[in-house]
């Protein structure tokens, strides 16, 4: 029996879901091994040879960007070197299923900032949902408490970079192929952390470390092509939720590679937030908007 186009699509939003989350544990495996600018340099040399080569198979590169597109396209770099810096570091010292959690308020965050940057219309259900979902993270983050973790501040930062990254991407004109933008940023954060990386002394990687950076790599570009397949079928309303697997690859991952086990209250806001994000995607159905999907609601 042919499958619909609606589970094909399910089926690749989970495949880039779980592709990003094994890359976020094959990092965090080289963390306090190598250091962190060498390896955000060393993972953005590989994921920029690939992505050059699909703009260029698709044709993006010589791409006639319009003059304020860049404005755009450069506050989209500073968030996508932000939200990798931040996020990074976090996962380095937390959890990787607590920073999962956090990252799934991305969701409320962009619609939130939509409506103050762009104007765009904000009934008091989807605000409820908002506000309730940011109370998830509290629940979550567990600030002044013994179990908190100054780190989480961390996770937070990289949400309002990747927003910034989301709000700028939807700036763009549409003439403006995302393959070429994809690319400029891939090569900004290669630069930007080639650079930074000159301030610490360098580690030889062994093959172990090779081959975990060389794997976070691949993964990310996998997760990329999946979620721009994911793009081409099924119907925004069915294929986002299910973004939120990742959410389950990351608690299934950190406690077979790491042993982590989150507290009962992160499950409980992790819940919680999960939930006010599947309102604010019913919502948007109801009222027959179009729903943008972020590529992967996590830095790369």
């Amino acid at each position: 029996m042919a499958r619909s186009d609606n589970m094909t699509g399910a089926f690749l939003m989970m495949a880039s879901m779980a592709a990003f989350t094994v890359n976020d544990t094959f990092m965090k495996s080289l963390a306090g091994e190598v250091p962190l600018f060498q390896l955000l340099f060393l993972r953005g040399i590989l994921t920029t040879i690939a992505v050059g080569f699909i703009a260029w198979w698709m044709g993006a590169i010589r791409a006639n960007v319009p003059r304020r597109d860049w404005a755009a396209i450069g506050l989209r770099m500073i968030g996508e070197i932000g939200a990798a810096y931040f996020f990074l570091t976090a996962l380095f010292h937390m959890p990787i299923a607590n920073v999962t959690a956090i990252l799934q308020a991305i969701p409320l965050t962009i619609t939130l900032a939509a409506a103050v940057v762009f104007r765009d219309p904000l009934g008091w259900r989807r605000m409820g949902a908002i506000v309730l979902g940011f109370a998830g993270v509290l629940l979550i983050v567990r600030p002044g408490t013994e179990d908190f973790n100054a780190y989480s501040f961390y996770v937070l930062a990289a949400v309002g970079f990747v927003t910034l990254r989301d709000l700028s991407t939807r700036a763009l004109s549409r003439g403006t192929p995302s393959m070429f933008v994809t690319l400029i940023t891939s090569i900004s954060i290669m630069v930007f952390f080639g650079i930074a990386s000159l301030t610490d002394d360098w580690v030889a990687l062994d093959a172990r470390a090779a081959g975990l950076t060389a794997g976070a790599a691949f993964m990310i570009i996998g997760g990329y092509l999946f979620s721009i397949m994911v793009m081409r079928v099924g119907e925004v309303s069915f294929v986002a939720p299910f973004r939120y697997t990742g959410l389950i690859w990351a608690l299934v991952l950190g406690w077979l590679v790491f042993g982590e086990w989150p507290a009962p209250l992160t499950f409980v806001g992790a819940a919680i937030i999960v939930g006010s994000g599947l309102f604010t995607l019913y919502r948007e159905a109801q009222l027959g908007r179009k729903t943008r999907l972020s590529r992967d609601l996590r830095p790369r």
